[in-house]
């Protein structure tokens, strides 16, 4: 097998086959007027996406890094310069422990920090002149008009909390402005959408530590995000919530039966909580064909776990934690699994035509319909898996904006989606904390080891 050139490593280390994209393609709008009008949008409205995954290795001050630019990944600052993406969450993310004990969580607590501390090193040495850290929505107007690019901190599973609900607030003093209580894989905290796999629960729903956290989340000015838990977890959320919450990464079940994804019910639910769902720009989540070759699809999974066990690396890992141990592979060895892969997923069981902006902005439109344009958001889960043709990097955003402004969205309206939604949520949750911090029983509280 011929080793990969560095470019063409780079590409595949996306996990989006090159021959995927040359089957869906974006095809923009060529009227000049409607281009510019557009341009002229997304130079004023503040784009925000909730929803961006990190490795801790580019947040050093070797280079490259982060504020230098990676040529692998999605975002970087250099990218949301050129493509105009105002404001961003990072993500600390780790992925869910099989085991629900003190080893776990401890390890887990630590990879957590991990990136905490990267994402503050972005902040504080690596460019501070270019981004600034928000912990609040005066902080995110602030450093906007500053001209610098906002970075903001998400929490993508509460395993690492443990047991220890005093963990929230300490996240919270990090930085953290959302968490989710579950990933793939259900935690201590709830169950998991991957229930709906293979019919397995742990709590059919919320555990009961689950509900205390939620009420910590709310005394601290956490957002909950519901975008990977169950569906009853998400509804027994919103029944438990005294703030509105959010949906940082999620798409529309109606137009792709994925059960990462909202059905009408969830949407109405998001509603009535005042909430807002951050619509994901991520290829299976935005097309899905309920008809399409299954046994092909399994075909390609068993061959890329296999492929996976002969370099050592586990079947079970997704998104940026398997993107990180390939990364970590030695030149040559990382170049001939990566040559195997696209073998796998481009020419042996090619998938089906990624999914477009054309394609993504349908899910918006339908929220919209559903919900209201006060309910919707845009994310994209980028350097976690996300991206779809026409929005494959931040230096891409402005593409959203225009297939936005064709369809007949007003700027005030797209101001919304892109930051005003959320913004306005997150404005909320803070009022609620305000009040939750001056009541009696806040003040007394013993938080639960």
């Amino acid at each position: 097998m011929l080793p990969m050139s560095r470019h063409r490593t780079l590409a595949a280390l996306a996990l989006v086959p090159a021959a995927l994209a040359a089957q869906g393609r974006w095809q923009p709008p060529t009227d000049s007027a409607l281009v510019a009008t557009a341009r002229a949008i997304h130079e004023r409205v503040l784009t925000l996406d909730t929803h961006v995954d990190i490795n801790p290795a580019v947040f050093r001050a070797t280079t490259p890094n982060y504020a230098s630019g990676v040529a692998r990944n999605q975002v970087d600052v250099p990218k949301m310069e050129q493509g105009g993406l105002d404001a961003a969450f990072l993500i600390v993310y780790v992925g869910q422990g099989r085991t629900l004990d003190s080893a776990g969580y401890a390890q887990a607590y630590a990879a957590a920090i991990e990136k905490f501390d990267a994402i503050h090193r972005l902040a504080d040495s690596l460019a501070p002149t270019r981004v600034g850290l928000a912990t609040s929505v005066a902080d995110v107007r602030r450093i906007a008009a500053s001209g610098r690019k906002v970075i903001l901190i998400g929490v993508e599973n509460g395993f690492p909390l443990g047991a220890d609900i005093r963990n929230v607030r300490a996240f919270r003093e990090r930085g953290a402005l959302y968490l989710s209580l579950a990933h793939n894989g259900h935690s201590q905290l709830s169950d998991s959408n991957t229930g709906e796999r293979d019919g397995v629960w742990l709590w059919n729903g919320l555990s009961p530590l689950g509900r205390e956290v939620v009420a910590e989340l709310n005394r601290w000015g956490v957002m909950i995000d519901i975008s990977h838990p169950s569906k009853r977890s998400m509804l027994e959320t919103v029944r438990l919530s005294r703030a509105p919450i959010i949906a940082s990464h999620s798409s529309m079940r109606a137009l792709c039966n994925h059960s990462r994804n909202l059905d009408d019910e969830q949407l109405a639910a998001m509603r009535r909580n005042r909430g807002v769902v951050q619509v994901v720009a991520f290829n299976a989540y935005v097309k899905c064909d309920p008809s399409k070759d299954r046994v092909r699809d399994s075909l390609r999974a068993d061959a890329i776990a296999a492929l996976r066990r002969e370099y050592g690396i586990d079947p079970t890992l997704t998104g940026q934690a398997a993107r990180d141990v390939i990364a970590a592979l030695p030149d040559a060895r990382r170049n001939d699994y990566l040559a195997a892969q696209e073998d796998i997923t481009a020419r042996r069981y090619p998938a089906d035509p990624a999914a477009t902006v054309s394609d993504f902005v349908d899910h918006i439109d339908y929220a919209v319909r559903k919900m209201g344009i006060d309910h919707v958001g845009i994310s994209s889960d980028f350097d976690g898996g996300g991206g779809v043709d026409g929005w494959r990097n931040a230096t891409e955003t402005f593409n959203v904006t225009l297939e936005l402004v064709k369809r007949g969205y007003t700027e005030s309206q797209i101001a919304q989606l892109w930051s005003g939604n959320l913004l306005r949520v997150l404005a909320e949750v803070e009022r609620v904390a305000a009040r939750l911090q001056q009541a009696p029983s806040s003040r007394s509280r013993t938080s639960r080891r």
